[in-house]
């Protein structure tokens, strides 16, 4: 079994469904604000323009009552944080690092194209955020300014097992990242009783709670070690069991051959294969080079709705939610080889009827509200300029691919 393989699955969870930054940063602040230890936090993007600056405030407040506050932000999506955030978060205690910072070639090297794309917060070691959410106002785009409506993601709140998994990952990249800096300056020393210091007050925390039976639920994380294709494993097992209904929502969605060939499979065996992309044009390669699939997947008579009152920037997928084998996932990877061979991806899978059609009822509304529906006739008949962007886009992408040494 797949699922298997990365982590025993566990019945002991709580996990709480939470759409966009007006669900997620209220829910994320309470805990924070309530941290007696320590929290850990990754995110790809930290841009504290408008209700970002709130969860910002919340970590500085939480560092300047004593609680232990780790923040890593990707060298790509947040780069150097703009002053004079970046020194009041200093100043009040956060302790800030950059994950793969860009030197002089900045993307020009291969190697600076392996990023930080997970969006993880841990909070005592007892609360887990997980999910495809930034620190980023809904309303707000760093490229394209104000937004009319609010960008379409998603979260989940968790408690249970799986918190201690997504803590003792983030503890490992984080004194990875600090160790060549903690030795050149003679601190290993302070850095170890720190850490002791850390996991005690952490073990009193989790200590002090009750353990019950809940929902069964698993963390999978994408690195490029240990666990390469977890994620993309999960999607396979899931797609090949379905016996329904698969619903995807994904913001970058550029399947491999093995997901292209799962969801024509499972459309021709009878399953209601429906899939929520992008519809408005945001970057030039994830834009483009997702067109050239769609024409297999549409012949094959999978639904592709493309949403369009916002950015979709979703990463989630419901299997069958109507069965007591229901399959949901709620997390940071794209469908898409930057996620699936290069970053480094977390996501949420919950077996749960009752989470999974509440899943199900967001996407259904968003689909039906704001997505249109691609037409085959329409596809094929679609501008030769825009067919001509669309293949210079994924031969750029395949290219980039030999460049790394990856197939997909």
């Amino acid at each position: 079994m797949v699922l298997a393989r990365q982590r025993r699955i566990a019945t002991d969870h709580d996990i709480q469904l939470l759409q966009g930054a007006q669900e997620y940063f209220p829910a994320l602040i309470a805990d924070m604000d309530a941290a007696l230890s320590d929290i850990q936090f990754e995110t790809y993007i930290f841009d504290c323009t408008g209700a970002g600056a709130q969860v910002a405030e919340a970590l500085m407040r939480a560092a300047e009552r004593g609680v232990r506050v780790h923040l890593v932000v990707d060298g790509v999506g947040t780069g150097r944080m703009a002053e004079p955030w970046r020194t009041r978060l200093r100043d009040a205690g956060v302790r800030l690092e950059v994950y793969s910072p860009l030197g002089p070639l900045g993307l020009l090297l291969p190697m600076h194209w392996r990023r930080l794309h997970r969006k993880l917060c841990v909070v005592d070691g007892r609360v887990l955020f997980c999910g495809g959410i930034n620190v980023l106002d809904d309303f707000y785009d760093p490229n394209h300014g104000p937004l009319s409506a609010p960008r379409f993601d998603f979260a989940v709140r968790a408690v249970g097992t799986l918190v201690q998994h997504a803590s003792d990952t983030m503890e490992q990249l984080w004194w990875r990242m600090r160790a060549v800096s903690d030795v050149r300056h003679r601190r290993l020393s302070l850095a170890l009783a720190d850490m002791r210091a850390a996991s005690a007050a952490r073990q009193a925390v989790r200590h002090a709670q009750r353990q019950q039976r809940g929902m069964r639920a698993l963390l999978l994380l994408r690195d490029n070690l240990r666990h390469r294709a977890s994620i993309e494993r999960a999607y396979l097992r899931a797609i090949a069991q379905a016996r329904r209904e698969i619903i995807i929502a994904n913001a970058y969605f550029v399947p491999g051959g093995k997901l292209r060939r799962a969801l024509v499979l499972a459309a021709r065996r009878g399953v209601r294969v429906q899939l929520l992309l992008q519809g408005r044009y945001e970057y030039f390669m994830q834009y483009h080079a997702a067109r050239p699939v769609y024409g297999a997947l549409l012949a094959a008579g999978v639904e592709i709705w493309e949403y369009e009152p916002s950015f979709l920037h979703a990463k989630v997928a419901v299997v069958d939610a109507a069965t007591r084998r229901a399959w949901a996932t709620v997390g940071s990877s794209n469908l898409d080889p930057l996620s699936l061979l290069l970053a480094r991806e977390a996501n949420v899978v919950v077996r749960d009827p009752a989470f999974a059609q509440q899943l199900r009822q967001r996407l259904v509304r968003a689909r039906d509200q704001g997505g249109r529906p691609l037409d085959p006739h329409e596809y094929a008949a679609r501008p030769w300029r825009e067919r001509v962007l669309d293949r210079i886009a994924f031969g750029l992408m395949r290219a980039a691919l030999w460049v790394t040494g990856n197939r997909y």
